[in-house]
């Protein structure tokens, strides 16, 4: 599988600013209650933050530092102080690295820029992230270390294609239950989107998928004869654009986001778009903030 034009960015610049970009946005788990192990985030049990939760009566096995010896001093009775758990929240981030998303300078680098910004989001949350390359041949882990040492690239050139214009496959990544999984995939496939957003909401868990996209692909500016390669599979046709076709390509260009959108709801997936063209932050603000997908930090 190919990748036209990786090989230019500088993985080592961008990685920083997603660094500062991470200091700038943060991920919403305040929104979510959470299970897990121990961590920074309000969870549904009881632990041993210094966040006060309420009192309850003394029982045997109960451990004896949470005892209430000030209520017990004026009443005699033993009862126990209880704290608000603290957990991990768990956040499963998938990376589609099919040929089209790093298709043209511009969405390449904004993919780029979206991949190492909401990994070093995840590795700064404190969240127990799990990273993962896909394709629609296939998908492989991918370890925190290769990622952050940007060696990634040939993993993405040694992952399957698939067959042309199918998703990215996604049924064989062990979501985590309860967790928040965040795809990043340009949605350019054919086909229902339910499997790919049920695999997203699946066993309780949370979705929401970031779209990079260029001026380019959405509003082209096509007129005359062209020979188009499909970025997928290679494959060259000619073609004759004429106002009617860009016009129809557009309407359904639309639609189809549109779509996605709409199922998205229906799951309670966020689905939002990011432009590659402009400045990164207020990419990030037209769409995903606005939505509440991300919060400024």
């Amino acid at each position: 599988m190919s990748v036209p034009t990786l090989e230019s960015v500088d993985l080592r610049a961008v990685g920083a600013r997603g660094q500062g970009w991470a200091e700038v946005f943060r991920l919403p788990f305040g929104k979510r209650v959470w299970k897990g192990a121990t961590g920074d985030q309000q969870g549904l049990g009881t632990g041993s933050s210094l966040d006060f939760q309420d009192h309850r009566v003394y029982l045997p096995g109960d451990d004896p530092r949470h005892i209430n010896w000030q209520a017990y001093a004026r009443s005699g009775n033993f009862t126990m102080k209880l704290y608000r758990e603290e957990v991990r929240p768990l956040v499963d981030l998938v990376i589609d690295a099919s040929p089209s998303m790093f298709l043209g300078e511009a969405k390449t680098l904004r993919t780029v820029e979206l991949l190492y910004f909401l990994a070093h989001t995840i590795l700064k949350s404190g969240a127990s992230g799990r990273f993962y390359l896909a394709t629609p041949g296939g998908s492989i882990p991918l370890r925190t270390e290769v990622l952050t040492g940007h060696a990634w690239p040939a993993q993405v050139a040694a992952l399957p294609a698939g067959p042309a214009s199918a998703p990215p496959r996604l049924e064989a990544i062990p979501f985590r239950a309860r967790s928040m999984r965040i795809l990043l995939s340009d949605l350019l496939f054919h086909g229902d989107g339910d499997p790919v957003l049920r695999q997203l909401a699946g066993h309780r868990g949370f979705g929401s998928i970031f779209v990079p996209f260029s001026r380019e692909e959405a509003e082209p500016a096509w007129s005359g004869n062209y020979e188009f390669i499909d970025s997928e599979d290679g494959t060259r046709h000619q073609r004759r654009v004429h106002l009617e076709l860009l016009e129809r390509y557009r309407t359904a260009y639309r639609r189809h986001f549109e779509g996605w959108k709409h199922q998205g709801r229906r799951y309670d997936v966020s689905v939002v778009r990011v432009p590659a063209e402009g400045d990164f932050a207020h990419a990030l603000r037209l769409e995903a903030v606005a939505a509440g997908t991300l919060e400024l930090g």
